[in-house]
């Protein structure tokens, strides 16, 4: 079985997820008593969250290609980081090894092309929401992902910095980003919601939007366990 490597930990909020997921995912495809193949390794957040907020991405990339290398080392068949964020810093982490990736902008923007939205509404942390690297490379497949209103940016990024990353469940936020959502919807004309932070999940999900809705933790394992079929296809 192919061993997935997952760089976690930002938060490990969400990263609990992903290996809820994984197994989850692996159990429905295989059944019986299987589960996930993972290597996990979970960064200190908090050191991450100071390079981001002093814009030291260098040295961001530089933590999370020691992390990428370590899996390698350690045995994993490809890499998984799990962090919309921190794709940021991606080509960095691409380069620190011979594992294949799966970036996830690419994997969301493969989910939004294969459905009729086009004009999806990207919530997620402030860098990625105002910041190309991630709305670029949506645009290259041909979805033009819109934010929220600068006021709105903030709002969402406190969310989830102040709350979600700590584990904080709030109704009022839920409700405000529903708000957010709706008046995207209606102003602007927006026809769907990237979840595009992997915690965002734990907050909002389809029952709470008036639109197709994807979710960026959910849309990446199912990619991650696609791989891994394919890798013991070939193998076999």
């Amino acid at each position: 079985m192919a061993t997935i490597g997952l760089i976690g930990g930002m938060s490990w909020e969400s990263t609990a997820v992903y290996y809820r997921l994984f197994n989850e995912g692996v159990r429905e495809r295989s059944g019986g008593l299987r589960s996930a193949d993972i290597l996990l390794h979970s960064v200190d957040f908090a050191s991450v969250a100071e390079m981001q907020a002093k814009g030291d991405w260098a040295a961001a990339g530089a933590a999370l290609a020691a992390s990428a290398r370590r899996l390698e080392q350690a045995g994993a068949s490809c890499l998984v980081l799990c962090t919309n964020t921190m794709h940021k810093v991606a080509d960095t982490v691409i380069a620190a090894t011979r594992l294949p990736f799966l970036h996830l902008a690419d994997v969301t923007a493969r989910a939004v092309k294969a459905s009729p939205s086009r004009r999806p509404l990207l919530l997620a942390t402030r860098f990625t929401m105002e910041q190309g690297f991630y709305r670029d490379r949506l645009s290259a497949f041909g979805v033009e992902a819109l934010v929220p209103r600068p006021k709105e940016r903030d709002e969402v990024h406190r969310i989830i910095y102040e709350e979600l990353c700590r584990g904080l469940i709030e109704p009022a936020s839920r409700e405000r980003y529903r708000a957010i959502v709706a008046r995207a919807v209606r102003e602007e004309g927006a026809d769907g919601v990237i979840l595009g932070c992997t915690e965002i999940g734990l907050l909002i999900g389809q029952a709470d939007l008036p639109v197709p809705a994807f979710d960026t933790t959910a849309l990446h394992v199912a990619a991650a366990l696609d791989f891994v079929d394919e890798w013991e296809a070939a193998a076999a």
